[in-house]
């Protein structure tokens, strides 16, 4: 954006820039800012601000206020563009000043929020420095695997898949993360709906609920999501920070989230490396030492005080340092970086992650581990695969496709079971008694806040229908309804985890094979029911290179 010299002042009126013309704009918002066009003049009048602007066509503008009073306005350079530089916010408001936390919490936030602006807009550059050192770049080339790479570092960034689908109403297209890179928290998932970074519960869940039986429990993956859509069916404002929006059609959205997630995953070989492999770069000379330099993983975020560590990622590279200290190693993968493209991103991969025409390829067991690990090898290198789980997803496809083609039979029990609830849950039985008997429980009443049960589901797996019951009354509660779909695939997780072989269960070769071949016939061979993974693989090259046979 470049300001005309006779605009320049007016730019800092209040509402001068507001982008509402007509009560019909508030339906179809474009904008980051719509509450009257005051956040310039809201950051002039508590700072020293500086701003330089010129169309290209004539000498610039150069205009420099202080808490909102002009002090100087001259002519500057024609350079094509615009540079506001804030100063010493707040100095005018000391009430305001003293609730400012420390450097780096405050500089926390503000990496928050470039890091959303960077996903938010990636045709845009942006640059962070803290102490004359940069902390963090982006191109500027519209990449978003690029923009990944800067935030998430590397050897996130070349984990990630490439997702797009689209729909009458939504254009959906990003990157997501394979299930073996998760995080303990869904301030990962990003979703970005008309150039605006939101946080839907919504959404995340939709996103989760694609990598089902994918990631192991109470693990979150890394998304990036850029959602198009008319601006007509979603309405944002609903919260001052314009963080949460509402869909006029969530459902459908979800749905293509959900799917979309699901069928990129189902078409990946997503077998971990047992060998991490980090990105090779050329060795520079470090001009100086520093003694009291904090060194950061770019993977790790667990290690990070719990104040920075709020946002959309954690600000690894922020400390601080005196005008002499240096960060050599960042700057040097920011500007490897900010010559990459997604293609380029995507190349860079270990040996390891090359797709097979088989998404499990043929595998030969040549012995055990402990009684717990079947070891096996071919052409491409060693696995290992671990039989419990492996089995654990054999049967659950076996039960999940068995029990979703039971009819709706009833079981009558020779003792009828007996339940004690709450006050809380004997009223909402009482209301949703009907939606019980559709799906055939039937709840008789049986003196104050009990009940009997005298049947059940035929598919009631033996020995659990007592927590079955109690798993169905759980769901009503909290969903308002029952779900057969769900619990069905419950009790097919609970008899594929029972009904496996255990660890210390010794297989001869035969067994072993057998396993393996079975394995390979499953739609999503690659993890348990539970998100833990099945086999880990070890290539040639990697093996020789443990054992330094090549350098």
């Amino acid at each position: 954006m470049v300001f005309p010299h006779d605009q320049c002042k007016k730019a800092f009126l209040r509402h001068a820039t507001s982008k509402i013309r007509s009560e019909d704009d508030l339906f179809h918002v474009r904008t980051l800012g719509f509450r009257g066009g005051e956040a310039l003049a809201s950051i002039a009048a508590v700072s020293r601000l500086e701003m330089k602007t010129s169309t290209g066509k004539e000498a610039g503008t150069k205009i420099v206020l202080e808490g909102g009073h002009i002090i100087e306005e001259a002519r500057s350079d024609a350079r094509k563009g615009t540079e506001i530089t804030v100063r010493d916010i707040f100095f005018n408001t000391p009430a305001r000043l003293k609730y400012m936390k420390t450097i780096h919490t405050e500089l926390g936030h503000i990496t928050d929020i470039i890091n959303r602006m960077s996903f938010s807009h990636p045709e845009i550059r942006f640059e962070v420095t803290h102490n004359d050192k940069r902390i963090f770049q982006t191109a500027g080339k519209g990449d978003l695997k690029q923009i990944a790479a800067s935030v998430y570092g590397m050897s996130v960034a070349t984990q990630m898949i490439p997702v797009q689908t689209r729909t009458l109403d939504y254009d959906i297209s990003g990157f997501i993360a394979k299930p073996e890179i998760n995080r303990a928290s869904r301030n990962y998932i990003t979703t970005i709906v008309n150039g605006r970074f939101i946080r839907s519960f919504g959404l995340a869940r939709a996103i989760t609920n694609g990598y089902h039986t994918f990631l192991p429990i109470g693990r979150q993956p890394i998304v990036v999501l850029n959602i198009t859509m008319d601006p007509y069916l979603i309405d944002v404002n609903v919260h001052p920070t314009k963080l949460e929006v509402r869909f006029s059609k969530e459902k459908e959205l979800f749905q293509a989230v959900e799917q979309m997630v699901k069928n990129t995953l189902h078409q990946q070989t997503l077998i971990p490396s047992g060998q991490k492999t980090s990105i090779k770069k050329e060795k520079s000379d470090q001009p100086q030492f520093e003694f009291d330099h904090t060194i950061f993983e770019r993977d790790t975020f667990s290690d990070v005080k719990p104040e920075i560590n709020k946002g959309l990622i954690n600000p690894e590279y922020i400390r601080e340092t005196d005008s002499t200290g240096s960060n050599i190693a960042f700057e040097e993968e920011q500007t490897w970086l900010k010559d990459k493209t997604s293609d380029e991103l995507l190349s860079i991969k270990t040996e390891s992650n090359t797709v097979n025409i088989d998404r499990v390829p043929k595998m030969y067991p040549i012995g055990q581990h402990h009684g717990t690990y079947i070891l096996a090898q071919n052409d491409v290198g060693l696995y290992i695969i671990d039989q419990h789980a492996a089995q654990e997803r054999i049967k659950y496809e076996f039960y999940r496709d068995k029990i979703g083609e039971v009819e709706n039979h009833l079981q009558n029990l020779l003792v009828p079971l007996t339940f004690e609830f709450t006050q809380q849950e004997a009223l909402l039985i009482e209301q949703y008694k009907d939606e019980f008997e559709k799906v055939g429980l039937f709840l008789e009443a049986f003196g104050q806040n009990a009940y009997i049960v005298r049947s059940h589901p035929y598919w009631f797996p033996r020995e659990e229908e007592t927590e079955m019951i109690r798993a169905m009354v759980d769901q009503l509660i909290h969903d308002k309804q029952v779900n057969i779909h769900k619990l069905r695939e419950q009790v097919a997780i609970l008899m594929s985890c029972k009904r496996s072989i255990k660890a210390n269960h010794y297989l001869n070769i035969e067994d072993m094979q057998r396993l393996l071949d079975d394995l390979r016939q499953c739609q999503e061979p690659f993890t348990c029911p539970h998100g833990r993974p099945v086999i880990i693989q070890f290539t040639t090259y990697e093996m020789e290179k443990m054992f330094k046979r090549v350098m």
